[in-house]
């Protein structure tokens, strides 16, 4: 396991922020350890829905989670207002960051993620975990 530990700075967007590094990192299996910081605008898909929400505003990043690769990346994030008001979902394009974003990413070197469609599945790309060769 290899550890890759980045900063995101203003206005940088989060999601393709996070892929860019993945990309240029050719990260084929990695999952989120740990990211702090802050964000002024959320672009969220909420459970069971297939439309996005835009939140604005103030917003620590509380708790994220998912999987990255090269291959494509699922990536859940919570954040919170200034009342301390939480709401979480699908992490995609649009979310800009504040003041910071500190991202730790764990590369697992012996295998390879890749999001596929399964038959009678979620209807989503899922993920595949190969061995690599």
């Amino acid at each position: 396991m290899k550890i890759h530990t980045f900063r995101l700075k203003p206005k940088q967007d989060f999601f393709d922020s996070v892929e860019a590094y993945v990309k240029q990192n050719n990260i084929q299996a990695g999952v989120i350890l740990s990211a702090v910081g802050s964000l002024t605008q959320a672009v969220l898909r909420l459970a069971n829905k297939s439309d996005y929400n835009t939140y604005n505003g103030y917003f620590e990043i509380v708790s994220i989670t998912g999987t990255v690769s090269i291959h494509g990346s699922h990536i859940h994030i919570s954040i919170s207002d200034g009342e301390g008001k939480t709401i979480g979902g699908h992490l995609v394009s649009g979310c800009k960051i504040y003041t910071t974003a500190e991202i730790v990413l764990a590369e697992f070197e012996d295998v390879i993620y890749k999001r596929e469609l399964y038959e009678n599945d979620s209807g989503y790309e899922e993920l595949a975990v190969y061995k690599k060769a």
